[in-house]
């Protein structure tokens, strides 16, 4: 096998090895890119002839040819009047990335937000998909509606009729990648209609605030209490919407009052404004029924975002809006700029998913671990934090825990972290530094089925200490 010759231009040895029979073209190539790349042949440096090269490497003249040719079209060589054949540019600057940080070791999982990813659906996940491309048409795979696949739409319509008693038809849903991109998009619609502000509970989650400040938008506070936001600030002339969390207030856990809701409602019909409801995890409630959706009550005020983050798993990346008529076409060209659809594979997944019964049977199974989950913390803390009250915990995935003075959130935190318990503290919800009273919210479906036990052991012991 050729290895070696020495008679470079300039005195430079160069080593390369050639199979022999086919694939040598494609072998001097990658051996003379790569030289010039990490700098062993260097920018202006003259190559051999292709006569003198194919002799000492044992191959057809032909062969060297059709390499410098090749390398010369990419960019790497150039040939000079005299057939000189030399190196066009210098070796390629390699990127010097950071050392990848190592994660904080985390005994027990308490953030807020996730489900127990341990029980994603795998099985039946990829029985979805494989169904889904047995039946989808190969037009389905093209250039999308920006609204999103018409099959998930369809089911996606009947489903939240059904469950959360949501009236929508298949044209005013739109698909979006997850809560946070609808509420950009309706974001982005209202301020290019003239919004200035947009109201916000008190406390709310810091992406919400994040996302509405990007729109370029004001933020005006709704306070909450046990009943839920308050309208009294929805009343302010240059508020254009309010999102609302009204089946399970994030973070606090209250129900929104039915009285409430009718004065919300009543706020944007005479104002013509709009509440954007965030249904985030409204399939899991365990005292009693669901409390069914606010859109349900006046479709043509409520835009109503949902996703598949609690029922299955964040990185699905599923979210969808149902959108009034008046709004339905801007919003929908707002999807279109943004990014022309979402991923096609996950709705037909997700369409199918929800026809097969899939979905239902999913929920069900979940809601009967994650209120076993409350149980057993609600029951854990009023046996060792009896001090601490629990709120919030009817519903959803987290539970809001009250801290006594003179305890800090501070303290509280900090004490966790050097056990390695990953804790959400209450502070960053409000929207002023300060502003509410210290508490933890913790996030009972992150650990997995498997890891619970030990990490309610492990916080029992952190509140016992305080």
């Amino acid at each position: 096998m050729p290895e070696l010759w020495t008679s470079w231009p300039g005195g430079v040895d160069l080593h390369l090895e050639l199979p022999p029979g086919h694939g040598r073209r494609a072998a001097l190539e990658d051996a003379l890119r790569q030289a010039i790349r990490d700098g062993r042949l260097a920018h202006g440096e003259r190559l051999p002839s292709s006569r003198a090269l194919a002799a000492q490497l044992g191959v057809a003249r032909g062969t060297v040819v059709e390499a410098y040719a090749q390398l010369a079209a990419e960019g790497y060589l150039r040939s000079r009047p005299g057939a000189v054949t030399e190196v066009a540019h210098g070796p390629a600057v390699r990127p010097q990335g950071a050392a990848a940080p190592v994660p904080p070791r985390i005994v027990a999982d308490f953030r807020l937000g996730r489900p127990d990813l341990s029980m994603f659906p795998r099985v039946e996940w990829l029985r979805a998909l494989r169904r889904a491309f047995q039946i989808t048409p190969h037009s389905d795979f093209g250039p999308l509606d920006p609204r999103g696949s018409l099959r998930l739409r369809t089911v996606l319509a009947q489903y939240l009729g059904r469950v959360r008693g949501v009236l929508t038809t298949p044209e005013r849903l739109v698909i979006c990648s997850g809560f946070t991109q609808g509420l950009r998009l309706v974001c982005d619609v209202l301020v290019t209609a003239g919004a200035r502000s947009i109201a916000l509970e008190n406390p709310c989650l810091p992406d919400h605030r994040a996302t509405v400040n990007t729109s370029g938008l004001d933020v005006v506070p709704l306070d909450v209490d046990y009943a839920g936001a308050i309208p009294d600030s929805f009343n302010a002339k240059s508020v254009a919407a309010a999102v609302l969390t009204p089946a399970h207030q994030a973070p606090l856990g209250a129900t929104l009052a039915a009285g409430r809701r009718a004065e919300f409602l009543r706020i944007a019909a005479q104002r013509g404004s709009y509440l954007i409801e965030d249904d985030y995890d409204g399939e899991f409630r365990y005292d009693r029924h669901p409390v069914g959706a606010l859109q349900g009550l006046a479709p043509e005020q409520v835009i109503y975002a949902g996703s598949a983050s609690k029922s299955l798993a964040p990185g699905i990346r599923l979210g969808w809006l149902a959108v009034p008529a008046d709004l339905l076409d801007a919003v929908v060209e707002a999807k279109r700029r943004a990014d022309r659809g979402t991923d096609v594979l996950a709705q037909l997944a997700f369409a199918e998913l929800i026809d097969s019964g899939a979905l239902d049977r999913h929920v069900r199974r979940m809601r009967r671990r994650y209120r076993q989950r409350r149980d057993a913390l609600v029951d854990s803390l009023a046996r060792n934090a009896a001090a601490m009250p629990v709120h919030g915990v009817s519903a959803g995935l987290h539970a809001v825990v009250s801290l006594p003075e003179p305890i800090t959130e501070a303290d509280v935190l900090a004490a966790a972290k050097e056990r390695h318990i990953a804790l959400t503290g209450l502070a960053p919800f409000w929207h002023l530094d300060g502003q509410g009273a210290p508490g933890l919210v913790l996030g009972y479906g992150t650990p997995s089925e498997s890891d619970y036990p030990r990490a309610l052991e492990y916080l029992r012991q952190l509140l016992r200490a305080f």
